[in-house]
């Protein structure tokens, strides 16, 4: 099963691409031609190749290729007694010149069998310091990827003038990892890819049994940890010498993978984002934790702190809400200072208008977060309730209680205030939270995380509430059956399959939020007008607003479809049609009724009447939220009966399905799912039950000497 997508920021936007290929990878052993690795690499770029990418090879090899075929030609040329001296090494420089050859033979035989046009380019060092011969580089290579050459480069070791060609590393590049690096930025490369013979960079020697794959390398943390082996067996620089060019350029802009040149599909799943090798990237420190926790360390305390706060009294709970909502109120200027620049960049970075929207956290919003904490404080303690009081046998009482689930992981996108209706919630229900928001909002969500731990106490402890501030842990994460009771995905239907489809935990799943609004022919008009423009326009990127417009054929007669339309569009609403309304309304064809908006656009249909849209709400809703508005109350039953939805409602606007306003104090989800918890989630779909039996010393003893009664006992409030 495939790990989650990394999400890179570059995997979008590659075209030009610069793989370095290491000695290792090109050659086997006693340095001869590779020839299945080598063949595998030729075809994946020849698939880059012919999909549009722009490919530049950077390719060792030659030095070790030259120094086996002048061994062998040393043996069958000497005599006996010339072989019992001592051998004298071969000359670098002999080697390179003989093996470059070779090496170029092959590439070019590989290439023509593949359809593809490959160039040699040898470079010096002393050649980059001439800025005439850099402009010339660059016209050179643009032209040959005009024409779909491949160019391949390697450094002209033959006739280096560099004093000490194996060591000196003193110039411009001093080995193909740093000419890699080098070549990345003068050439404008989109991502550079260092293939070698591990699977990435490790915390120390990949032999070591102790040494941990590094997925994202963080400079302020990873710098001083690494313990590195030996150079490479075949090349000059080993691991040290790629970590040092991948710096480079990564932190002059260019994305760095590290990963195997051994398997044949790495370079595809790089370029699909997928987590594969070790990420060299000038934003990684905002994308990985720079501490030394892991992902099983953030679960053990969460649950650790979770019982602690299971212990303290229900008051003692309630004050940590009630202190909470006081922080939140008291922190609104730093709070809404660290927002600003999630939203100042969300808009830089041309995000949709939808999403902008829901990063946004105005006094209002603060405000009104506290307020929902107080009212959860408020409510009855969700925990050690008694639920069930039965008498098993004289003398022998079962009890069945509320209890909390244990530790939860919510992973949500861009909403921040979703990280404090999370962290109210599992508070009130007694459990351990770990936190996953989307990257756009990572300063808000850092600054809620610290005001909202720092009110709870030191007896409880702040790790009760954990962000994750990396996607790279989740994908373990999702493998701690042993210590995460529940996964939450908040946010679009690609996220939640992809957790869906990565873990075997319990997935409390929520997917899209399609909900239709039914207009009946027994309608009130202008009910139906206020509930259709607030269903869709109070908030139109909630998972609760409208995304289908349904409406009886017979008001097509009457005007009032004229009169829903009017009113949508005249608030800015973009309206698509189904092949019934499209044709009547001369409006665009949705491409599908299966879509969510989350903007000001929804679609329009006719149906013929309330059994042709509950059949239409069945076949394209996602059992979020529907609504029939109607005056006739059979017809109204009917819907409410048979709609199979999370919410169904009769004449009221799909946007009070909402933990908050049903009731709830706040909603950790919405969950479509039928198992455990349905529709919006608050404290009650937090809780699982347990039993607790009290006795006068009985035992079962085959069943013998024991009468059951099994009475329920009255429960007293």
């Amino acid at each position: 099963m495939e790990e989650l997508d990394r999400s890179r920021a570059f995997a979008r936007d590659v075209k030009r691409i610069v793989v370095k290929v290491g000695t290792a990878v090109v050659t086997g052993k006693g340095g001869r031609l590779a020839l299945g690795r080598l063949g595998a690499l030729c075809e994946q770029l020849a698939e880059l190749n012919s999909d549009g990418f722009e490919v530049i090879l950077v390719s060792s090899g030659a030095v070790g290729l030259g120094r086996q075929r002048l061994r062998y030609r040393q043996l069958v040329n000497s005599s006996f007694a010339d072989l019992q001296k001592p051998q004298t090494e071969l000359d670098g420089k002999a080697c390179a010149g003989v093996g470059q050859s070779s090496l170029m033979a092959y590439y070019e035989t590989m290439f023509d069998q593949l359809d593809v046009t490959a160039a040699q380019l040898l470079v010096n060092d002393s050649s980059f310091r001439d800025k005439d011969f850099r402009k010339q580089l660059n016209e050179t290579v643009k032209s040959m990827l005009d024409l779909r050459v491949i160019p391949i480069f390697n450094e002209n070791d033959a006739i280096s003038t560099r004093r000490a060609p194996y060591q000196d590393s003193s110039g411009i590049f001093w080995d193909n990892d740093s000419l890699a690096a080098l070549l990345a930025l003068e050439l404008k490369a989109d991502l550079l890819i260092l293939l070698s013979d591990v699977e990435g960079l490790y915390t120390g020697p990949p032999s070591d049994p102790n040494s941990k794959l590094i997925h994202t390398f963080v400079k302020e943390k990873h710098q001083d940890e690494i313990t590195f082996g030996d150079k490479s067996r075949l090349g000059r620089g080993g691991m040290t010498a790629k970590v040092k060019a991948a710096v480079n350029a990564a932190y002059a802009g260019i994305p760095v993978i590290i990963t195997s040149g051994y398997s044949a599909e790495n370079i595809d799943k790089v370029l699909r984002g997928l987590r594969v090798g070790t990420l060299f990237h000038q934003d990684a420190r905002l994308w990985a934790p720079i501490t030394d926790s892991n992902a099983r360390d953030m679960a053990v305390a969460a649950r650790e702190s979770s019982r602690k706060l299971q212990a303290l009294s229900s008051e003692d709970r309630k004050k940590i809400l009630l202190d909470i909502a006081d922080a939140l109120e008291a922190n609104e200027t730093r709070i809404k200072a660290e927002n600003e620049l999630d939203v100042a960049a969300a808009q830089e970075a041309g995000l949709e208008e939808s999403m902008v929207a829901r990063l946004v956290m105005t006094p209002g919003k603060i405000s009104s977060l506290a307020a929902s904490v107080r009212k959860l404080a408020e409510m009855e303690d969700p925990i050690g309730r008694v639920l069930k009081k039965t008498e098993v046998a004289d003398g022998l009482v079962l009890e069945k209680t509320s209890s909390p689930l244990g530790v939860l992981l919510i992973v949500f996108e861009s909403r921040p205030d979703a990280l404090v209706q999370i962290a109210s919630l599992a508070i009130r229900s007694g459990n351990g939270l770990l936190l996953k928001g989307g990257k756009e909002a990572r300063r808000s969500n850092a600054i809620l995380h610290k005001v909202i731990t720092d009110a709870i106490p030191e007896t409880v402890g702040g790790k009760l509430i954990g962000l994750v501030t990396s996607r790279e842990e989740i994908p373990d994460l999702l493998k701690l059956m042993d210590v995460i009771d529940l996964v939450i995905p908040r946010g679009s239907n690609k996220l939640v399959t992809q957790i869906e489809n990565t873990t075997e935990m319990r997935v409390l799943v929520h997917a899209d939020g399609i909900c239709h609004v039914y207009v009946d022919k027994s309608c009130d008009t202008d009910m139906a007008k206020r509930i259709v423009s607030d269903a869709k326009l109070d908030y139109p990127a909630a998972c609760n607003a409208m995304e289908t417009l349904l409406v009886h054929k017979d008001l097509e007669q009457n005007a009032v479809l004229n009169e829903l339309i009017f009113a949508l569009q005249s608030n800015g609403v973009t309206l698509y049609g189904g092949p019934r309304a499209s044709a009547i309304l001369n409006i665009p064809e949705a491409r599908s009724f299966n879509h969510e908006y989350c903007a000001k656009a929804c679609t329009v249909e006719v149906v013929e009447d309330v059994y042709g849209a509950i059949d239409h709400i069945h076949r394209h809703g996602s059992a979020h939220t529907d609504c029939i508005v109607t005056e006739d109350h059979e017809v109204a039953e009917l819907f409410l009966r048979q709609v199979d939805s999370a919410a169904v409602f009769h004449n009221a606007s799909t946007r009070f399905s909402d933990g908050f306003r049903f009731g709830l104090g706040a909603e950790v989800g919405v969950s479509t799912g039928r198992i455990h918890a349905r529709g919006p989630v608050g404290v009650e779909g937090l809780l699982t039950t347990r039993w607790i039996m009290r006795g006068k010393g009985q035992v079962v003893d085959g069943d013998n000497g024991i009468v059951y009664t099994h009475q329920d006992i009255p429960i007293q409030a």
